[in-house]
């Protein structure tokens, strides 16, 4: 008897996953969400090359912690917090790479080729975008995360919630806030 994984739940892909531990469920579960989570972490990071090792990393961390998941929550939501923590994580870290860089003598950096790309060649619609983008980056994670997670990854605001630990009124705020924020800067 075959089983179109394709047509289950998350919940029961969940499920038949930490059953049988057949590779096929689990890829069907990557399959269904990784593109969600690479756009949410490239907005977060903005490094596609970055952003595609942080998904790997995600899947990876939500592989070891699938026993733990609550079949009756959302696994979007806690694929989103997991992937959200890893962004937390690699800030973190070029945070400190960074700083590290600024103290080394500059023999010890390596050069840096500039591949920025010529402003009157670039198409006023990913002008656009860049800037935007750009503007969400700035914003404090506080009121980054459930923009995008709201926004761009169309969770609602109880999965937002969720997903970051905080109340459905606190999302609510931090993305009326962020909106009020961008409104500005633009």
């Amino acid at each position: 008897m075959s089983v179109n994984l394709d047509a289950l739940a998350d919940p029961d892909l969940v499920s038949l996953y930490l059953a049988t531990r057949a590779q096929p469920v689990f890829a069907t579960i990557v399959m269904r969400h990784k593109q969600p989570l690479y756009r949410l972490i490239v907005a977060q990071v903005r490094d596609a090359d970055e952003a595609l090792d942080l998904v790997q990393e995600t899947f990876v961390a939500a592989h070891g912690a699938l026993a733990r998941f609550d079949t009756t929550r959302s696994l979007r939501a806690w694929l989103a917090r997991i992937a959200i923590n890893k962004c937390r994580d690699w800030a973190r870290r070029r945070r400190v790479r960074n700083f590290l860089s600024h103290i080394l003598p500059l023999h010890a950096t390596r050069d840096v080729v500039d591949d920025t790309v010529n402003v009157e060649t670039a198409a006023i619609g990913r002008d656009t975008l860049a800037r935007t983008l750009g503007a969400i980056g700035r914003l404090p994670a506080a009121l980054r995360e459930p923009l995008l997670l709201c926004t761009v990854e169309d969770l609602s605001q109880a999965e937002a919630a969720e997903a970051l630990g905080i109340s459905v009124k606190a999302v609510e705020t931090r993305v009326r806030r962020a909106r009020a924020v961008l409104s500005t800067s633009a």
